[in-house]
């Protein structure tokens, strides 16, 4: 039995990588999955449709609270409820490693306002859709870096550490209304953008996976299993947690 059959599913960030692989996911537990991205989600709605689902793409920027309320607005058209939302969408991998002291402030700003700013803003904009349904489910996606202090990436560390933070404090508020609000902390992942990444050879690659238990390369594919959990109705006693999904790098 499909675990996500007749659930409206919002999935920012999900027209490649890893937001592509919880869209197929989710999609294969039964849910309609709407594909809200800045970059061509066209691509991966159709071939959710190829495979018997149902999915649409919404071009979106979740900075923008506008084109957010149009995103929800539009999913409500079409499928006439909202009753998941993952928070996917980030800057990361066209970042670059580099010393705090050479992030620029605009930089540090534009990390912000898509990791951070862009989960309040959906949240915002799906809550009172999900009360009125009765309750939902955001899952939102931090980090494993926020648990190592990795060096390099200051930004985007200290923005999925505000990630973190978000869920715990979203959980407190909306568990009154039977949202829950969960996160998982990916370990590196071998997504698109990852790959295409130079500072991300082969050594790099390697010394990663050799500090996991598990001693391999993470794909996306890995996410996708914690994510259903998280959707369906097999965690709703489990709210304001993040779950740590790296191959046993991180431990906590």
């Amino acid at each position: 039995m499909q675990r996500l059959a007749d659930k409206v599913a919002i999935i920012t960030g999900a027209a490649q990588g890893i937001g592509a692989a919880f869209a197929r996911g989710l999609a294969a537990e039964g849910a309609k999955v709407v594909i809200a991205d800045v970059g061509d989600g066209t691509e991966t709605a159709n071939s959710i449709i190829r495979a018997n689902g149902s999915a649409i793409y919404v071009k979106t920027d979740v900075s923008s609270p506008e084109q957010v309320k149009a995103l929800v607005e539009k999913t409500i058209a079409e499928y006439g409820k909202v009753d998941i939302l993952v928070n996917n969408a980030a800057i990361f991998a066209k970042l670059g490693a580099k010393k705090f002291s050479d992030i620029s402030s605009a930089e540090f700003d534009q990390v912000m306002a898509i990791n951070v700013r862009g989960p309040f803003e959906c949240a915002k904009a799906v809550t009172p859709a999900m009360i009125a349904n009765g309750g939902g489910k955001i899952v939102n996606i931090a980090s494993s870096t926020v648990f190592k202090g990795v060096p390099d990436l200051l930004h985007y560390v200290s923005s999925k550490g505000a990630v973190v933070a978000m869920t715990r404090c979203l959980a407190r508020e909306l568990g009154g209304h039977k949202i829950n609000v969960n996160a998982i902390a990916p370990g590196l992942t071998m997504s698109d953008g990852v790959l295409g990444q130079p500072d991300y050879t082969p050594e790099y690659i390697t010394n990663n996976m050799n500090g996991r238990a598990l001693k391999r390369k993470q794909v996306p594919e890995d996410l996708v299993g914690a994510m259903v959990f998280l959707c369906s109705s097999d965690s709703d006693f489990m709210t304001g947690q993040t779950m740590a999904v790296d191959g046993g790098n991180v431990m906590h």
